[in-house]
This record gives structure tokens, sequence and C-alpha cells, in this order.
């Protein structure tokens, strides 16, 4: 089962990611109906977790217009013939019992309002400050305005009863102000999912060991176990799986109780490359077992059917291509198993600051350095040795996307860019 050039499981990046996208939906439908998907955590505790529970406005938001600016409330046809001079009736301050507001406010009268205070019924707009010369009970106003200017409407916002933050979004600091707007202490989330890393090969030992010369400590759990994190998910670090086909065995099949397994090395073309062996034993279904990308080919993506189906990855076991192809596809399965709603991959573009050569017919995703602000932002190849290059990587903000049918791209041109 290890991938061949021409094989028609090695798919180009679309339809690798699309089937990806598939499994992932049909996680979600069963995640949503799931017993014991969720529970309630406080508000605090609930940052980075998803929602199962939609916050809704348990009142009109604002609950009634709301001053933007600090100035006065006027009611704009007073200000047809400037400059106009009005009798200055009050003042409202945010936070005013609206009891207290003034009873009315006649044609030719003001009232002083700050930034957040509740605006009277009779005026229509609010004049900043800056228009304004105060004389007494007077003031005087240099500038006119329109209805509704500076002025947030009740309700216009939300509606009481109205949607705020959906089931599946990943609470970040905006969706938990709103929770907190409208009184919510704690909020029911989605469990964070456990993912499995099992890193393979005889050549990897642990990272407080001594390598050996022709050995290396054990990087790509720990980059795994980061962007898993990162991710929403709680990352079980199996140990190192030795190029042993019974022990490879065992330690695939403890994976296989998380949620997700996540296996790195052993899937290339190699004569102790075991891991697609042992999955096929074990009746694994491959949707694919390579992708027409660089760094990352030899990626692999399948279940094994049981009770029910548990999904694994065979992540190639040079470090870069194991970070690339955990974002390019794996980040999608572990969001859906914690609950978030589907999202595409989202690329920027930058101009290139130095002309980019590569054999076309591959999707690459080279380490990069974005730089510059605003209009005049850049994009740079960072000087790597290949997939193995982590040194590269780290200095890295972004990966460049080159298409597989370019094979030059000039000094300038805008590119696509994937950060990191």
């Amino acid at each position: 089962m290890t991938p061949q050039p021409d094989s028609p499981s090695v798919l180009s990046f679309e339809n690798a990611r699309r089937i990806v996208q598939e499994q992932a939906s049909r996680i979600r439908l069963h995640t949503a109906v799931a017993p014991g998907a969720t529970e309630a955590v406080d508000l605090l505790a609930a940052a980075g977790r998803v929602l199962a529970d939609p916050v809704v406005a348990d009142r009109d938001i604002p609950p009634f217009p709301r001053s933007t600016r600090d100035g006065y409330a006027v009611c704009s046809s007073d200000l047809s013939q400037l400059p106009a001079m009005l009798e200055v009736i009050g003042e409202i301050r945010a936070g005013e019992n609206p009891n207290l507001l003034p009873a009315h406010v006649d044609p030719g009268q003001a009232v002083s309002i700050m930034t957040g205070a509740p605006v009277p019924a009779e005026t229509d707009a609010v004049v900043m400050v800056e228009y304004t010369s105060r004389r007494g009970n007077r003031v005087e106003i240099t500038r006119e305005v329109v209805p509704g200017e500076n002025i947030v409407a009740r309700g216009a916002e939300a509606r009481q009863g109205g949607l705020l933050v959906d089931r599946g979004v990943r609470l970040n600091d905006a969706a938990i102000a709103l929770a907190a707007s409208v009184g919510k202490s704690r909020v029911e989330v989605y469990k964070r999912p456990r993912i499995a890393v099992l890193t393979t090969g005889d050549e990897i030992v642990g990272v407080d060991a001594t390598p050996g010369r022709t050995q290396i400590r054990n990087s790509n759990s720990y980059s795994l176990a980061a962007q898993i994190l990162a991710t929403g998910g709680v990352p079980v670090l199996l140990p190192i799986a030795p190029d042993e086909t019974e022990k490879l065995r065992r330690l695939i099949e403890l994976g296989l109780q998380s949620d997700l397994l996540l296996l790195t090395g052993g899937v290339s073309l190699g004569r102790y490359d075991l891991v697609e062996q042992v999955l096929a034993e074990l009746g694994a279904e491959f949707f694919f077992t390579g992708a027409r990308i660089q760094p990352g080919r030899p990626v692999v993506f399948g279940r094994v059917r049981s009770e029910e189906h548990k999904y694994f990855f065979g992540l190639p076991g040079n470090p870069v291509s194991t970070m690339v192809t955990f974002e390019l596809f794996a980040r999608a399965m572990i969001e859906a198993l914690a609950g978030m709603a589907s999202r595409e991959l989202t690329f920027l573009h930058a101009r290139l600051a130095s002309e980019i050569r590569v054999k076309s017919g591959l999707r690459r995703f080279l380490p990069a350095m974005l730089s510059g602000e605003f209009e005049n932002s850049q994009v740079h190849l960072v000087a790597w040795q290949g997939s193995g290059d982590i040194a590269a990587t780290a200095r890295a903000n972004c990966y460049v996307v080159v298409p597989p049918d370019r094979d030059f791209i000039a000094e300038g041109e805008w590119v696509g860019v994937m950060l990191r």
C-alpha cells in the first residue's frame, strides 16, 4: 500500500483537501448529536473553546438609543441656519437612569450628553462637542447634522432573542465579550478531542536521550503537540514506535483509542516503512496515499473500521513536511472533532521580494518571511536545505504557495501566502 509515482491514490492537493473536508463534515454531524460531547465551563475558561450552545441577546442591544460622541443632543431641524444658538436644559451621563432624562426637549433646546448615554426621545442627532461653544446655559453650534448622526438606534446591534454567537464558533475575545454582555457567566462548549501522536523509526530517540551518530531526537511529536493544542485538541504522545511490525501494531491500536491518530514517518517507499502495511492488516480504508505537494508528498489519510470509524493520518517523517501537512489536512479534522464549523484555508497575497524558480507539477509551500506594513508588504523565501530543515522553518512566519503549473515567478509578482 505504499504510494507509487503513478498511483491513482496520489491526488492533487485540491482533491486530497476535498476528501478531508468531506470526512470532516461527517464528523461534525456525529459530534453535534453525540451524547456527552459537551460540557459547561466558566466564561474565562471558555476562551479558545468551541461553542456548543448558541449565545443569544437577552434584550435589545443597545437597549436604548445611545450617543456615540460627547456633545449635545439636538433636533437636527434647529440647525438649518448656522451658527445656531440653543438653550441647554440639562446633562445626561452614561449610565443615567432613563427616568431622570429631561421630560421634554422643545425646539430651540439642547441637552449636553456623554458618549454611551441615552438620547432623549425628542432629539434625533448629536452634535460633537468640537463644533460647539458653551456660554452659560446656551450653546452655539457651528455645524449641521442629519437625523441619526452620532446615535446608535435601539436594537441596531441585535434584537432580543437574536443570534450573537453561533454553535461551532471558536470563542475569541469578541465572542467572550458578547457572552459576558448577555450575562453568560458559564457557557456550553464541546469537549476537546484527544489526538494521539505516534512517531515511528529506529533512528528516533527521546528528547532527553543522547543520540547516536545516525540518530535524531524526536521533534515531530512536540511540534505536532503544539499544533494540536493551538487547534483545540489534547495531544496524547505515545512512545516512539520501532521499525518492528508487532510493536508498531500494538502502538497503532493504542493510538486508535483516541479520537484521531497522527503518525509520523514510515509512509514513504523505504524497505522498513511499515505503517501502511500494519494499517492495512487492521482493516484500514485508505482515502489517499499521497498528495502532489512539496513538502509532504507521501501524506496518507484513511480510517479503520470498528464500532465507530477512527481516522488517521500518516504524516511524512521530515519535520517541515510534518508541520505543513498538519496545517493542510489534519487541522481540518481536529477542528471538526472539536465541534468547530467548517472553514476554508485562508491565503493572503503579497509581492514577491525575489524571483522563484522551481520544477512544475507540485503545489509547493515554501518557508518564507512576510515583512513590511500596509500596502508595502512583501515576502521572500527563507534559505532552507529541504524538508528536514527545522531551523529555517523556525525563522519563517509563513509559506509562499507556488501553483503546480508555475516554474518561475518573477520578483514583484503577487503570490499566495499561508501564515504559520
